[in-house]
């Protein structure tokens, strides 16, 4: 299984398109590009591995393999990047400004329904990252 997501860059955020099998799933938040650096950078554009992951916070989430000097990096609701991600990806259903948006619980839950199916037949999910 592959998700596309497709990112537009603004100072204050990251905006994206998430897609499946060539059709538009939802939109994306994250924080802005400043080089990568853990805390207040999105990850760099490439292709990464997926794997489901739990935790108290979060409770169940994806977890994106294989960022280039970084480590936990998580699929996770959040409305707010600025406030809310420290370099992770938040699913959202509407786009309300650079890193905002809301219904993020609704995206991401209908994003764990299509993603760990296939998991748990032990598919490999990627995740592929790239500019508009």
């Amino acid at each position: 299984m592959e998700l596309h997501l497709q990112r537009t860059y603004y100072a204050t955020g990251t905006n994206g398109i998430l897609s499946m099998d060539d059709h538009q799933f939802c939109y994306t938040i994250e924080l802005p590009w400043k080089e990568n650096r853990k805390c207040i950078s999105c990850i760099p554009e490439g292709s990464y591995r997926l794997k489901k992951r739990y935790s108290p916070r979060f409770q169940e989430h994806l977890q994106v393999m294989g960022v280039p000097g970084r480590t936990l990096i998580l699929l996770h609701p959040a409305n707010d990047a600025m406030n809310q991600l420290q370099g992770c990806i938040a699913p959202v259903r509407i786009l309300i400004g650079p890193g905002r948006g809301s219904f993020s619980q609704v995206a991401f839950t209908a994003l764990k329904q299509r993603v760990y199916p296939a998991l748990q037949r032990n598919e490999t999910v990627w995740l592929i990252i790239r500019a508009a």
